[in-house]
């Protein structure tokens, strides 16, 4: 998995095989949308707002293809909206990968082992790393927000991290996962 955030609720996805772009409208000036999109397998705009809705806390990944099943296509990279303020994207072979702009949904199991987004300015973006950590500690937290957003939550979400790790985004750069 690999994630270029370009600002705001903007971001690049290589997962599964596939290339997925979310909030490409929302680029920040000087990022040009249509290049934005441009090679993308799957664009979801408006924060997943036309997704199908997910019961996030009975779902569950699906499991790996078996040795036997070699040669069979990767299923498709799915995506639903976990929430009003919440898109879980899963993809074969990949960990779930939960993007947060806002109200964290309730959690299953899965959320253990996942990485979760969380993007924001100011405390917002520290007030929801917080309840993603209360709800269930993933396996990466990775911050989305401005320089300011980002040094005012480390120090904020350090001591709950039980185990997850924590990394910041920086506008423009891609981070492999």
């Amino acid at each position: 998995m690999k994630l270029t955030w370009f600002g705001g609720t903007t971001l690049r996805i290589h997962i599964g095989g596939v290339i997925l772009v979310l909030d490409p409208a929302g680029a920040p000036a000087g990022i040009d949308a249509a290049e934005l999109v441009s090679g993308a397998d799957q664009v979801v705009r408006n924060f997943g707002a036309d997704l199908p809705v997910l019961d996030t806390q009975g779902w569950r990944p699906r499991q790996p293809q078996r040795l036997i099943d070699d040669g069979v296509e990767l299923p498709p990279v799915k995506c639903w909206l976990a929430g009003p303020d919440a898109v879980l994207v899963d993809a074969m072979g990949e960990a779930p990968l939960l993007l947060v702009r806002g109200a964290v949904p309730a959690l299953g199991r899965w959320a253990e082992g996942a990485v979760v987004v969380v993007f924001g300015s100011g405390a917002g973006l520290s007030a929801i790393g917080m309840a993603v950590l209360a709800a269930r500690a993933p396996r990466l937290l990775a911050l989305a927000g401005d320089e300011a957003a980002v040094d005012q939550a480390i120090p904020i979400l350090r001591d709950g991290l039980d185990g997850s790790g924590l990394v910041a985004l920086e506008a423009g750069l891609a981070l492999e996962i």
